[in-house]
């Protein structure tokens, strides 16, 4: 059974070649069977490892700005479905997102706020090895169903091999060749660091903060303290 949906999935795949690059149509077709409102893929090589650096990541397609919202603000609070998911290697589903409080504080409520109200994730992974994940949401709460679930392990294998064959010939641990769109967060908390005389993880707290308070993507307080129209200072609160 397996295998005879996989070849059904692949099919409708092949058939939408015209319609753009193989990830965007497995998010595509991930919105079509599960129901859902929206999908993203993103590759991780690694989760936030304590020293103040956020995960190496690349958002590798949306099917709408409420997708992409949600992968940054996930970067932006360091905690979300997505990270967890590619913590634990299993899938996340969360069918009412507003009874999440206390699992994600910082997510959920901003999530809600974009328009979210369940969130499901699966992970991308080639045995033990684990690539990222693949992501969806409703703007309405509700559970998948058994099929949809299987559905979109299919979608998130094949998702896998496609994100494999973008990576031949890349470094694995190297994800700047992605549509990465935080590829400043680095250097901006590095620029932090050196302006609060602090640790790049003290920076990237309060660029974190920053971003938060002013309902701004991490990735836009990055650009503006890289183009230097933004400053940080010790006394800031």
């Amino acid at each position: 059974m397996h295998e005879q949906r996989r070849r059904q999935l692949e099919e409708l795949l092949a058939a939408d070649a015209e319609h753009g690059p193989r990830m965007s149509r497995i998010c595509a077709c991930l919105v079509a069977e599960l129901a859902v409102t929206g999908a993203g893929a993103t590759v991780l090589t690694h989760l936030n490892d304590g020293d103040g650096h956020d995960p190496g990541r690349g958002l590798v397609h949306s099917s709408n700005e409420v997708s992409a919202g949600l992968e940054d603000l996930q970067l932006t609070v360091g905690e979300g479905p997505c990270l967890d998911t590619f913590n634990s290697g299993g899938p996340v589903l969360i069918a009412d997102l507003a009874a999440e409080t206390s699992r994600w504080p910082a997510f959920t409520r901003e999530a809600l706020e974009l328009g979210a109200a369940a969130v499901f994730s699966f992970p991308m992974q080639v045995g033990v090895v684990r690539l990222g994940s693949l992501d969806c949401y409703r703007d309405a709460a509700g559970p998948l169903t058994q099929a949809q679930v299987a559905d979109a392990l299919i979608l998130a294998e094949l998702a896998t091999h496609a994100v494999m064959s973008e990576l031949d010939g890349h470094d694995t641990d190297d994800v700047s060749w992605l549509a990465d769109s935080h590829a400043e967060v680095h250097q901006a908390t590095g620029m932090v660091a050196v302006q609060l005389a602090a640790s790049t993880e003290t920076a990237l707290m309060r660029l974190r903060g920053y971003a938060y308070t002013n309902q701004v993507p991490l990735a836009e307080v990055a650009r503006q303290v890289v183009a230097r129209t933004l400053r940080f200072s010790p006394d800031q609160p």
